[in-house]
């Protein structure tokens, strides 16, 4: 059987309001990562895991299937990821479905590609890897990073690293916030996503961009015209 995608969509955002269906270059948000995982030709099904009817509707409108709703427990400000993963795959299992694999993929991803997908699924193929993340190197070393003590002047988070040169510190990575490849026993015995048998997949910086703000919205568009050519 083929992998399944799973989108997590709620429709309580509060900082960037409506922002998993808010139009983005054109069209919903929503779409670009059902677009990218249906073009693909990787996945079983691609569904959406949502609260809200509009996003479901939307969804649906795509190409996507929305087989069921998402809960209340999964819907709120505290829940996290791996609430709703946990739900959807539970879901499936009440319906007699399961799959081997799934990505995890979040609405706000305009930046994923269907071989980005699939360059990404290849590696997941390894025995040894349960997960495979995006993963892009901080612009700046964190090593050098400063933090602001009690009593109001500064100190650094690392006081070796802080007078180090640049390029004698190793490189440090984070989450592009885009998707997750899991191998699904092997997620359901260690839903630590981030730290797994993790495998990474690189991504330029120029194609990542976190958005929680209107900035950062701005920021989004600008880096996808300039991915799509069209700066």
């Amino acid at each position: 059987m083929k992998p399944y995608a799973i989108i997590t969509a709620r429709g309580g955002s509060k900082r960037v309001p409506g922002k998993n269906i808010r139009d983005f270059c054109g069209k919903p948000i929503i779409a670009y990562s059902i677009e990218a995982a249906l073009e693909s030709g990787l996945f079983e099904e691609v569904m959406v895991s949502t609260d809200s009817e509009e996003i479901a509707a939307i969804g649906q409108s795509f190409g996507a299937s929305v087989p069921f709703m998402r809960s209340e427990k999964t819907s709120n400000d505290y829940a996290d990821t791996t609430d709703v993963l946990n739900e959807v795959i539970g879901m499936y299992g009440k319906c007699g479905v399961t799959f081997h694999e799934f990505c995890c993929i979040y609405p706000t991803a305009p930046f994923i590609t269907p071989d980005k997908l699939k360059e990404s699924y290849r590696l997941l193929q390894d025995e040894d890897v349960f997960n495979v993340i995006p993963m892009v190197d901080f612009s700046f070393p964190p090593q050098r990073g400063m933090r602001l003590r009690e009593d109001g002047f500064m100190e650094p988070v690392d006081p070796e690293g802080i007078n180090a040169r640049s390029q004698d510190l190793p490189s440090v990575y984070h989450d592009c916030g885009q998707f997750y490849w899991m191998k699904t026993e092997k997620y359901l015995e260690n839903d630590n996503i981030l730290n797994n048998h993790t495998k990474p997949y690189f991504v330029s910086e120029l194609e990542v961009q976190d958005i929680d703000n209107e900035s950062d919205w701005k920021l989004a568009e600008i880096k996808y015209r300039y991915m799509k050519g069209v700066l």
